[in-house]
């Protein structure tokens, strides 16, 4: 199976420098993979190094806390697909979330959806925080906003993506929006036991690997 459709190659370390994001631009290119994840600083030398290919842009908003005001993260949002982002992948709101601030929590994933219009909206739920009810609380908020996908994690919490979590996840989200997982999946045994639960993307900063094996 192939699985470079799957993957958005992912780099978000603070230290990333301009030449480890050639060198992911690269590897996408040469990989064929589906997009790069890189911070919103680099999205325009992204753009530069992926011209006329097929490979989609991807960032992160709101990252990886989620805390942010609102208005904060509907500027970032907006920001990164002028400078070319085709995918922005938020953080929601754990705290809102725990508080019981559910309408909250709907809105800021409706109004930046609202910002991006037609570009792909990813919500990270960062499960890792999370209790089953509040998964699936998340997850229907999401659909409810016109969040394009759901998102396991950030990769900088506590925890990652498991398979548990996925399948609470396609259990709530069903066919109303799509699946990504991401934190922790380093092998290609992991990544395709994440596709047979009907994932659509494996975020990894081993896409290379995942491939290759």
């Amino acid at each position: 199976m192939d699985l470079a459709p799957y993957i958005d190659h992912t780099l978000l370390k603070p230290q990333a420098t301009e030449g480890d994001i050639k060198k992911l631009c690269q590897e996408a290119i040469v990989y064929e993979f589906k997009a790069v994840c890189v911070n919103g600083c680099y999205v325009e030398l992204a753009v530069d190094q992926l011209q006329g290919q097929a490979t989609q842009i991807a960032t992160v908003i709101g990252f990886p806390l989620g805390a942010m005001t609102t208005e904060a993260k509907i500027f970032e949002a907006k920001d990164a697909v002028n400078k070319g982002a085709d995918e922005v992948d938020m953080v929601l709101n754990v705290g809102w979330l725990k508080s019981g601030r559910d309408a909250n929590v709907q809105h800021e994933i409706a109004q930046i959806k609202q910002g991006i219009r037609e570009k792909v909206l990813k919500v990270i739920l960062e499960t890792c925080y999370l209790t089953d009810d509040e998964k699936k609380r998340a997850c229907h908020l999401a659909v409810t906003a016109g969040a394009d996908f759901v998102k396991t994690s950030t990769g900088f919490g506590s925890g990652g993506a498991t398979l548990d979590d996925v399948r609470l996840m396609k259990s709530i989200v069903g066919d109303k929006a799509l699946i990504k997982a991401s934190g922790g999946i380093r092998d290609r045994s992991a990544a395709l036991q994440y596709i047979e639960l009907g994932v659509s993307r494996i975020g990894t900063s081993s896409g290379p690997i995942l491939v290759k094996t």
